[in-house]
């Protein structure tokens, strides 16, 4: 049986753009269908651009393999993504973990037709603080924002 060692590092800008703006939008086209892919491609340039430079990302990697990667703004979680081959790995816990070691608190929005991700938080502990019918660019998608203190 093949073990995979996870690790988890810092984002190199080199190293990782690319291999981490894929596994956000493959990501992102698994849990927000209802965005639909055009607005995904272009949000997928602000991420290269903006998001992943300004954020402290770190990167889950199996054995050498960027798999998943989380970006913090101070105790925000700006976006945590796992590559789809790889959900139910304990992946996503493992970056929630870590952010928590070093921030001591969490909070964050998920889309509320994101059940798989709302329930993933749930049983993590994140507790509703607030929710809204539209998301940062207007559009009726609502959100939920959740808070978790280690």
């Amino acid at each position: 049986m093949e073990t995979n060692t996870l690790t988890i590092r810092p984002f190199d800008w080199a190293r990782d753009l690319t291999t981490l703006s894929d596994i956000w939008f493959d990501a992102s086209l698994k849990a927000h269908p209802f965005i639909g892919e055009p607005r995904l491609r272009e949000q997928r340039k602000q991420i290269e651009d903006q998001y992943l430079p300004k954020a402290e990302t770190w990167v889950a990697c199996l054995d050498d393999k960027a798999v998943g990667f989380i970006s913090l703004l101070g105790h925000f979680v700006g976006g945590i993504f796992v590559a789809p081959d790889c959900h139910r790995l304990g992946i996503g816990r493992r970056l929630i973990a870590h952010a928590l070691d070093l921030k001591g608190e969490l909070s964050l929005e998920v889309y509320t037709h994101n059940q798989q991700a709302v329930r993933f938080y749930d049983t993590l502990g994140f507790e509703e603080v607030s929710r809204r019918d539209k998301d940062d660019l207007g559009c009726p998608f609502p959100n939920i924002t959740l808070h978790v203190k280690a």
